[in-house]
């Protein structure tokens, strides 16, 4: 874990950014004094699109209209 001072931090962010994000922390620190740490991202990479495809499933009449009940419930009136 690098520490690194503001001044520096603003020059180099760019390479700061890179270095974090391949698994690198760095702390910046202001007058020898830690301020923040810049850590990756957990999860960031491990997203990936269509991995629940086929594995979610939802019945015909998903979309189809409420119940008159139902409706009034969620609409918060009251129902005989």
């Amino acid at each position: 874990m690098d520490t690194i001072n503001i001044h520096e931090a603003k020059t180099h962010l760019s390479r700061l950014v890179e270095e974090v994000a391949a698994g690198n922390e760095v702390i910046i620190a202001k007058n020898g004094v830690p301020r923040a740490r810049l850590v990756p991202l957990e999860g960031a990479r491990k997203l990936k699109f269509g991995v629940l495809k086929g594995k979610i499933r939802y019945p015909d009449d998903f979309d189809a209209p409420l119940p008159a009940r139902v409706l009034a419930l969620f609409e918060g009136r009251r129902t005989k």
